[in-house]
């Protein structure tokens, strides 16, 4: 009776195990939102542990006439498998930037470093090649001793990512 019952919990065990969503170790690719004019964002995912859990680094920047900007962010992820290929994740963390106004006039004044808070909520599409598909939404609230900075800002975006 023992064996019996070991038998079917281990059958049980794997079967359960078999059919959950694993993530990539790693991916990397680009994020492409609007998040306060910078843009597209380089953007690495790392898995931690077992757990489904991974930590998302995204580095924006822009370079043009009226602005010199930079934004990394650090988002610590949980996943969960919806369907097949269907995963949804939820991610808190936050970043640091900075900012040159290069137009003359009243609106300088939005020149500075910035930290950031951020949360993320989205969902993905794993392929059977590694390409993984996502959209999310990322709200973020800057703050620092410029009054322009110290708001909310939503940042929706499409992610488009090679796994390794």
């Amino acid at each position: 009776m023992k064996k019996l019952f070991l038998l079917t919990f281990f059958a049980v065990g794997f079967g359960l195990s078999s059919q959950a969503q694993t993530i990539a170790d790693n991916a990397i690719g680009l994020r492409f939102g609007g998040g306060d004019g910078l843009g597209a964002e380089v953007s690495y995912q790392r898995a931690l542990g077992t757990n489904n859990n991974r930590l998302e680094l995204d580095l924006g920047w822009r370079n043009d006439s009226n602005f010199d900007a930079f934004k990394l962010a650090a988002l610590y992820q949980w996943v969960w498998n919806i369907d097949g290929g269907f995963n949804w994740y939820v991610g808190v963390g936050g970043g640091v930037g900075s900012v040159e106004d290069k137009r003359i006039g009243d609106r300088r004044g939005n020149d500075g470093t910035f930290l950031f808070a951020a949360g993320d909520i989205g969902i993905e599409y794993n392929f059977d090649i590694p390409l993984l598909i996502s959209l999310d939404f990322r709200p973020e609230f800057g703050f620092n001793d410029y009054t322009v900075l110290n708001e909310f800002s939503p940042d929706i975006a499409l992610g488009i990512r090679y796994q390794f």
